[in-house]
């Protein structure tokens, strides 16, 4: 047994590594303790520095002894010589380095480095860039390292042509690489300016057809490699459409006017600025959604001091006739009318005109003398409306792109992503002319990819819902089918403004949204055969008459309170829901509803 090294037990091995930690735990806390000490007296010198340095060596991620550094070396910058500054700064940067190869994603090791270099006067950029890129060829996708890398090349004012072709290499190396592909779609709109491009900025179509070549390439090499298909999304994308009036609407009965946008805006901000012209005099008004909710959206209602009164007036005594009080009591307060005198009816005609000041838009209605409601809309089309995401500009090469991805597919019959971009190159094309192709690809992708089903459900939906939509607006009709589509949500309900006829039946919906309440002229709505459990969303429809809700899940009748916003409601179906069983039923309806003649549970 002489001379033989003796071998520790696995357990002896474990109680050496213990006690190796505790020790260093010892260390550690007394160091960081005593530059806690330091700091709180006021004593930043050099000595804080080393203690830092023996922390942050081993632990890079605590954010205070960083901002510690940093009030040292600032007091420092006062006390030492030019010369002796630049070793500290050469040492503190070499420090860095030795940080970041512990942790190369340590948040406040590349900020401390930022700071470090914005103050020196003759910053070594080119050396910056170098260790960029060596870490880069560590761990090609260290998203700290690319921010750092953006941060040098516009300190340095490196071109974006010498950019560019450094995220050529390393795509060239490895087309999974998300952060070189982004960081190009970043520098192209710079190299290749086009005007009226919008934020996103949109290429040249020599540009775009290099881009395509070289996303295809990546693609058809590893198909299941999501950063080329974002990138292809990019490249087929365009702007959002300029700023917009859609819709204006103004009803006598009512006497309210609403307007519909292009986007959500908050009007009343510093940015979002409404001006109300009637008769070629400016009229002052308040401006609240139809939802009462007063957060950024599509459609605005005027109100004045006036109207809310004369709004409270039958919400108030059909309150204290149910017992209604708080929140839906107020959201009727919401629903807004035009001041008497603007509705003279002794004029042959009142001419409404919006300006909206933000958008540097405006429209203008005619009321005539014995009509109810007058309206002015755009004869918007389907590009204006709903493809925003893909561009149709270059009509060929969205074919030549659809023609590739089949071709894929017919390859990879199970990959997602391959799938999902044929769906959207076919809503680019022609929405209605592949709706029945875009359908079958859905139910192909849910198969491939069912953990994603539900969201797959949701974007078919919307899908569907354009496309109706677009149906509409062609046909300029006022009543809309959505029934047997198999809908699990509802969007794009701003575009309804003018709607006096929906129905929603046998479908998949669970509940009415918010955005229900733009629909300011529906008469009927028709949700049937759904699984809806709320109605939050049947709120403040000033023309509502009937509402048919039979085979649903409403489960309590507390469920139904929205519908006393809804001052015109005479017919309710609620037979088929689980809120019918109970017993109490009727007459909690008859208080609540006391207008409504005709209910049937």
């Amino acid at each position: 047994m002489h001379g033989r090294l003796k071998v520790k037990t696995s357990e002896e091995q474990a109680e050496a590594k213990r006690l190796e930690r505790e020790q260093k735990l010892k260390l550690y806390q007394s160091a960081t303790q005593t530059v806690f000490q330091k700091r709180q007296a006021g004593e930043l010198d050099e000595s804080v520095l080393e203690l830092t340095s023996q922390i942050l060596g081993a632990n890079p991620d605590f954010a205070t002894l960083w901002n510690c550094r940093r009030e040292v070396l600032q007091k420092l910058e006062a006390q030492k010589s030019p010369e002796e500054l630049a070793a500290l700064v050469k040492a503190e940067l070499g420090f860095l380095e030795s940080c970041l190869r512990v942790n190369p994603k340590s948040y406040g090791t590349w900020h401390h480095r930022c700071w470090l270099l914005s103050r020196l006067p003759e910053p070594n950029w080119a050396r910056e860039l170098e260790l960029c890129a060596r870490f880069l060829e560590v761990d090609e996708r260290n998203f700290h390292c690319w921010d750092y890398r953006r941060f040098v090349a516009a300190q340095a004012a490196v071109p974006p042509a010498e950019e560019l072709a450094f995220t050529d290499s390393l795509i060239t190396r490895n087309f999974s690489n998300y952060s070189s592909w982004h960081y190009r779609s970043c520098l192209l709109p710079q190299l290749h300016p086009q005007p009226d491009s919008g934020p996103q900025g949109r290429l040249p179509e020599d540009v775009l057809l290099k881009e395509l070549e070289l996303v295809q390439n990546a693609f058809f090499t590893d198909p299941n490699d999501q950063s080329a298909w974002f990138y292809h999304r990019w490249l087929l994308g365009r702007a959002d459409p300029q700023d917009a009036l859609r819709c204006l609407h103004v009803s006598r009965d009512e006497a309210c006017l609403t307007v519909s946008f292009s986007r959500p805006l908050m009007v009343g901000s510093r940015t979002e600025t409404l001006l109300l012209m009637v008769d070629e005099s400016p009229l002052a008004v308040e401006w609240r959604t139809p939802d009462g909710r007063n957060r950024p959206s599509h459609v605005w209602v005027s109100q004045d001091w006036w109207g809310r009164v004369w709004g409270w007036g039958r919400a108030r005594v059909d309150s204290q006739k149910s017992g209604i009080t708080g929140h839906f009591l107020d959201q009727c307060s919401q629903i807004c009318d035009l001041p008497t005198a603007s509705l003279n009816d002794q004029l042959p005609q009142h001419t409404f005109r919006v300006i909206w000041t933000a958008g540097d838009a405006q429209k203008e209605c005619v009321l005539f003398k014995g009509r109810q409601e007058g309206w002015c809309r755009d004869s918007v089309t389907d590009e204006q409306l709903f493809r925003c995401e893909l561009s149709v500009e270059k009509s060929t090469v969205l074919q030549s792109e659809l023609e590739s991805c089949k071709e894929l597919q017919e390859l990879e019959p199970e990959n997602k992503w391959c799938l999902l971009t044929i769906i959207l190159l076919m809503r680019a094309l022609d929405p209605l002319l592949y709706e029945k192709e875009t359908l079958q690809y859905f139910q192909t992708l849910k198969v491939v990819d069912p953990m994603r089903a539900a969201y797959l459900d949701d974007l078919r939906s919307k899908f569907l819902l354009e496309n109706s939509v677009l149906k509409m607006e062609y046909a300029e009709v006022r009543v809309l089918h959505l029934s047997h589509k198999d809908l699990t949500v509802l969007c794009h309900l701003e575009q309804l403004l003018l709607v006096t006829h929906l129905d929603l039946s046998n479908n998949r919906l669970r509940a009415l949204p918010p955005a229900l309440a733009a629909l300011r002229c529906l008469e009927v709505l028709q949700a049937n055969d759904n699984a809806i459990e709320s109605l939050d969303g049947v709120t403040n429809l000033p023309r509502l008459q009937e509402l048919l809700l039979y085979n649903n899940r409403l489960q309590q009748p507390a469920a139904l309170q929205p519908l006393a916003s809804c001052p015109k409601l005479v017919l309710l179906n609620l037979q088929g829901n689980p809120l019918c069983q109970a017993v109490d039923t009727l007459e909690y309806l008859a208080e609540l509803l006391p207008l409504v003649s005709s209910i049937f549970t």
